[in-house]
């Protein structure tokens, strides 16, 4: 940039000698200082504070070299040349685990004679927080030793990087050195072998997730990034770690540990509230105490993230000012105007200028709040804008944006955005501004972020929050109260089904419902069944005032939530439910009769209701008179020790969700904690399939491809299904590794997003789908997502009750209260036996 900026007349020679000048004047800095260079900057594995100005001393260095590093402050670059290494043909990985953080610190000089290719360190607090939660507790449960307090992450690898170990056999000793040499150290360590790079890999993104998953943690303190770039020589580690810890404890405040050990780089993050100015003066001086200790002992206050608004204050105090002023020479030298990356390495401002903080002076909520879910303001302000919303592998996280690619429908894009409109940078309008609603447009509400994002921001929550508050000024649009009051209308649309399906079937009532409604004609809505189910398919709840065992039933009750979709529209899902449980010795109940007279008859009369078609609309005082009513009635069975078991998972873990915010209480949480879906129930109870005679032998030549339910996935249960089906029944399953489906209850009938969709759907589902064999099951528990697969690729798919069902049926094994007289479409291949129902109940 420097050359082409004085170019001028002469072209290309007037450029090239302007870069010699460069050149030739940088080397000259660099070898005036070439004295105190050798006495300042220390000599540790990792360190970029300043300039690389000591780099240029080595022999046949390049200019490159001063460059890297130089965060945007000399120069912009159009062309990298990287230095690569060739990939290892083999790892193997020790979990070390250790009594504290110094046991492993210390340990660390003594295992890097091994020559590992990488050590990495992760303490209680990251641990703790990682069996916390769904995505990675089954891993760190299989391989990190409960006693451990932290723990090193050692690799050693086959055929290239670093540290090469050629010949057979030559990891699995190294393996055997590592894990004896741990022992010795003394009691309390452990080692667990990870050989299996699936495995391998489920354990490092542990580790790569360690600061989001400690940023994950509840309250107004969060970790702070302050001193988390320090890097010391190997033997002062241990020294280092308790010296800092010192420092935290004098200021009221503790650290996570974690990173690069092999290379004496800890990242380390005391936890402080930055709203709170007490807590912004203990940030300043964490980081003068802790780079004072960093400087005693020989290390780097910027291992290698680099200075920035942080660290650039510090330069001169640890490096001293001679060094300072030759950086600001080369500054000069490449930069005259000051136009790269200002305020970075030279004259930075102060790291504690409360003007550049995400929380500024006068930072505080303003305007009107949804305070009917409770910790709203908190749950904005913990995206810590990590970025893991961005991925766009498969997986569960953020189908939208995979879709658009638009950092505003990431999760991070729209907690940013509400934190601005929350807290009036975006003008007078607040929550209630059209950014706001074009930023929540395309969430359809499947809470992979709840499970993904590291700091568990829950965006579905928020945008029902949100749209409350609009809804409580507006009023709905008449298609939001249609699809929102489904559960309520259902009983007497349903016996008008012949006309409301004849939509499907006319050109003309499409349009119409496309103009007046906003439904989009391109879509085929679900048919009405003839025969919806009733709670008089099943037996009623045994009286209270009994024990379950002497309640008359012959086998143990269970209450079968019956949800308004399959209710309604796919009554076979629930039949074959029904049939399934009776067959593995389980008698499924209806719901309680009410037990006060605080019901309307009419809606005692109506199926209960989970209310999430009103909380999708953001209709929150309709949903928790729903729940309040659901929860009512549920809690007497539950506490009578019945589990609530259902089919729908976005029906049945409202009862786990969102219940537990609209009616907060004793009750909601005994239901939350008693309530199961079908498949999850018998994944965790073999016997209960094996009661059943639903034999492996029965299917054993069966594949099944699974797409899972997007908020079964969110609540960290979404291997329930391929249990029953493989373990238990006996099929070879493939899971999709799918986001949501893109149906998102009524959010793919819409016209404005019928379009994208779809394309959510030909992300991963349809395609897999699609190649799918031709005799192959395509199991799909949730309603909406088996509606998206038809529409999408023309195949059906099946509920696993009805799959599990047809195997029960198969083996001529139902057990007694299925009755033959009231026959229905189960989609079985079979019929089912006649059977008899318990004489005390006759209905």
């Amino acid at each position: 940039r420097a050359g082409a900026a004085r170019a001028g007349p002469g072209g290309a020679g007037r450029r090239s000698a302007d870069v010699a000048d460069l050149v030739r004047a940088v080397r000259q800095i660099a070898d005036r200082e070439a004295d105190e260079l050798e006495r300042r900057v220390p000599k540790v594995l990792r360190h970029v504070a300043g300039y690389n100005l000591h780099r240029l001393l080595r022999p046949g260095a390049s200019m490159a070299e001063l460059l890297v590093g130089s965060e945007g402050t000399l120069a912009f670059f159009r062309r990298i040349q990287l230095r690569l290494w060739p990939v290892p043909s083999g790892r193997v990985l020790g979990v070390c685990g250790f009594p504290s953080l110094a046991d492993a610190l210390d340990a660390v000089p003594q295992l890097a004679t091994l020559e590992p290719q990488a050590m990495e360190l992760l303490d209680d607090a990251p641990l703790r927080l990682a069996r916390e939660n769904p995505s990675f507790r089954p891993t760190v449960e299989a391989v990190v030793d409960p006693a451990a307090r932290s723990v090193l992450l050692v690799e050693f690898a086959d055929g290239g990087g670093d540290a090469v170990f050629q010949g057979a056999g030559a990891l699995a000793r190294r393996l055997a050195e590592l894990d004896e040499m741990v022992r010795s150290l003394g009691p309390g360590r452990s080692v667990a072998a990870v050989e299996e790079p699936a495995q391998q890999a489920a354990v490092w993104s542990v580790r790569r997730a360690a600061l989001n998953i400690v940023m994950s943690r509840k309250g107004a303190r969060k970790p702070v990034s302050i001193v988390e770039d320090c890097a010391v020589p190997l033997d002062r580690l241990a020294e280092y770690a308790a010296a800092v810890e010192a420092v935290f404890a004098r200021h009221g405040t503790a650290g996570t540990w974690y990173a690069h050990a092999s290379v004496g780089c800890l990242h380390v993050r005391p936890s402080l509230d930055m709203k709170d100015p007490a807590d912004v003066a203990t940030f300043r001086a964490v980081a003068e105490e802790v780079h004072d200790v960093v400087a005693s002992l020989g290390g780097s206050h910027s291992g290698e993230h680099g200075d920035g608004i942080l660290r650039s204050e510090f330069i001169e105090p640890v490096l001293g000012a001679r060094l300072a002023r030759a950086f600001r020479e080369v500054k000069q030298a490449f930069d005259p105007d000051g136009m790269m990356n200002p305020g970075k390495v030279v004259d930075p401002p102060r790291m504690d200028d409360r003007r550049l903080f995400r929380y500024a002076p006068d930072y505080g909520p303003s305007g009107r709040l949804p305070t009917v879910l409770p910790r709203f303001v908190e749950t904005v302000e913990s995206c810590n804008n990590n970025g893991a919303c961005r991925k766009l592998d498969p997986g569960v996280m953020c189908p939208s944006y995979r879709t658009t690619r638009e950092e505003v429908d990431t999760t991070r894009g729209r907690a940013n955005l509400l934190r601005l409109a929350m807290t009036g940078q975006l003008g007078a309008d607040g929550l209630f501004g059209e950014a706001v609603a074009q930023a929540l447009d395309l969430c359809v509400g499947c809470k992979a972020c709840k499970r993904e994002c590291p700091a568990g921001v829950d965006m579905a929550r928020l945008k029902a929050g949100v749209l409350h508050l609009r809804r409580q000024r507006q009023g709905p649009r008449l298609r939001t109260r249609l699809f929102a009051g489904l559960p309520r209308l259902a009983p007497v649309a349903s016996k008008a089904a012949w006309a409301l399906d004849a939509r499907n079937r006319s050109r003309v009532l499409a349009w119409a419902g496309e103009r007046l409604l906003g439904v989009s004609a391109t879509r085929a809505l679900p048919e009405w069944s003839r025969q919806p189910f009733r709670d008089g398919e099943l037996s009623p709840p045994p009286p209270l005032t009994d024990s379950l065992t002497s309640s008359g039933y012959r086998r143990r009750p269970v209450v079968l939530f019956g949800d308004t979709f399959n209710r309604y529209f796919e009554p076979r899902v629930l039949r074959a439910a029904t049939a399934v449980l009776r067959a593995s010795g389980l008698e499924p109940t209806a719901p309680a009769t009410p037990s006060s007279d605080r019901e309307a008859p009419r809606d005692a009369r109506r199926p209960l209701c989970c209310g999430r078609t009103y909380i999708s609309a953001g209709m929150l005082d309709q949903a928790r008179t729903e729940l309040r009513r659901t929860v009512g009635r549920l809690a007497p069975l539950v506490a009578a020790g019945m589990p609530v078991v259902g089919v729908e998972p976005s029906c049945l873990l409202t009862l786990r969700d969102e219940a537990l915010d609209l009616v907060p209480g004793d009750d909601a949480r005994r239901v939350a904690a008693r309530s199961f879906l079908l498949d999850e129930y018998l994944a965790a109870r073999p016997e209960l399939l094996a009661e059943a005679g639903v034999a492996k032998s029965t299917s054993r030549d069966r594949s099944a491809v699974v797409h899972g339910h997007c908020h079964q996935k969110a609540d960290g249960d979404d291997g329930a299904t391929e249990t029953v089906l493989g373990a238990l029944v006996g099929m070879e399953t493939v899971s999709v590794p799918s986001s949501c489906c893109g149906m998102a209850g009524s959010f793919g009938y819409e016209t404005e997003h019928a379009e994208v969709s779809r394309a959510m759907g030909e992300l991963t589902l349809f395609p897999a789908v699609r190649t799918a064999p031709d005799g192959a099951t395509i199991v799909a528990n949730g309603f909406s997502c088996r509606a998206q697969i038809r529409d999408g690729t023309g195949r059906r798919a099946r509920h696993v009750a009805e799959v599990l069902a047809e195997g029960a049926s198969a083996t001529g094994t139902q057990r007694p209260g299925w009755c033959a007289e009231k026959r229905f479409d189960l989609g079985l291949t079979d019929p089912i036996p006649a059977c008899e129902v318990p004489t005390q109940h006759p209905s």
